[in-house]
């Protein structure tokens, strides 16, 4: 018994996952200032701003929002407490092992995701959306603004983050320690594709043609409960099982048809009602 303690602080780095912590928070703050620079990002900004303060003025959404944020709190203390200290380091590694890791973590996590959304929060498949009771909370907002991602169940909250911290966990236990950096980076990636998806965005042109590709599948997704564009940081294992959704033609429940893109559409999703 003394011998596992002793092991389990050995591996515990608290400050690391503190330092990991403050960055997470921190950097967004930073990089999102300085997208403002941008004139379609400050275009965004305003419109998903307007649209958030106006859902805000409801008492169930703002219930909503301020019970998530609580909840939210306290998956962070158990994460960054309990979970995240066993699995970091500050050892140096060659600039490929970043990339590599990077790229692991998050389309792993976008596998487990993708089946997650698509079997257990929709009627797809024989498991016939056991949460669906959880996701449809979230699916309310037919035409999300930014501050819709986090309309959700509080149930959805801890598996969501829970998928992207348990698909650390695990990796790390096959592939080494991951550096510091390396969770910053895919911590911010995996918040912030979120994030955008539910952006009411409208500029459609280099090089945001596949940022407003994102936000616009994702339109299409609450647009219908029953839709694909199950996975959340790219499109790719949609388009590996059929489900990509480009919202030309109804689904039943449980349909995964391939399904041929139409011709260019040029209205973004904020013009989606």
């Amino acid at each position: 018994m003394n011998h596992l303690l002793s092991t389990l602080a050995a591996d515990y780095h608290w400050q690391l996952s503190l330092f990991t912590l403050v960055a997470i928070l921190v950097l967004p703050f930073i990089f999102g200032r300085l997208a403002l620079m941008l004139p379609a990002v400050r275009e965004a900004s305003k419109v998903n701003r307007e649209a958030y303060a106006r859902k805000m003025e409801k008492p169930n959404y703002a219930a909503n929002q301020k019970w998530n944020r609580k909840w939210g709190l306290f998956c962070f203390a158990v994460i960054f407490g309990l979970v995240l200290p066993f699995c970091l380091t500050t050892d140096p590694q060659p600039w490929w092992r970043y990339v590599v890791d990077m790229a692991v973590i998050l389309m792993v996590y976008d596998f487990f995701y993708y089946f997650a959304h698509r079997f257990l929060f929709h009627d797809e498949g024989f498991l016939g959306g056991p949460l669906m009771w959880v996701h449809a909370v979230h699916h309310r907002q037919h035409n999300p603004c930014r501050g819709d991602s986090s309309f959700i169940h509080p149930l959805e909250v801890a598996i969501g983050l829970c998928l992207y911290v348990g698909t650390v966990f695990l990796l790390s236990r096959f592939m080494g320690d991951f550096h510091v950096g390396t969770i910053v980076i895919t911590w911010i990636a995996f918040s912030e594709i979120n994030l955008h998806n539910h952006d009411l965005w409208t500029v459609d042109r280099f090089p945001f043609r596949y940022v407003n590709t994102m936000a616009k599948m994702h339109h299409h997704h609450h647009a219908r409960f029953t839709g694909g564009n199950f996975a959340t940081i790219s499109l790719f294992y949609d388009w590996l099982f059929g489900t990509l959704d480009f919202g030309d033609a109804p689904r039943k429940a449980g349909s995964v048809k391939r399904r041929r893109k139409p011709k260019v559409d040029t209205a973004g999703p904020a013009s989606i009602t």
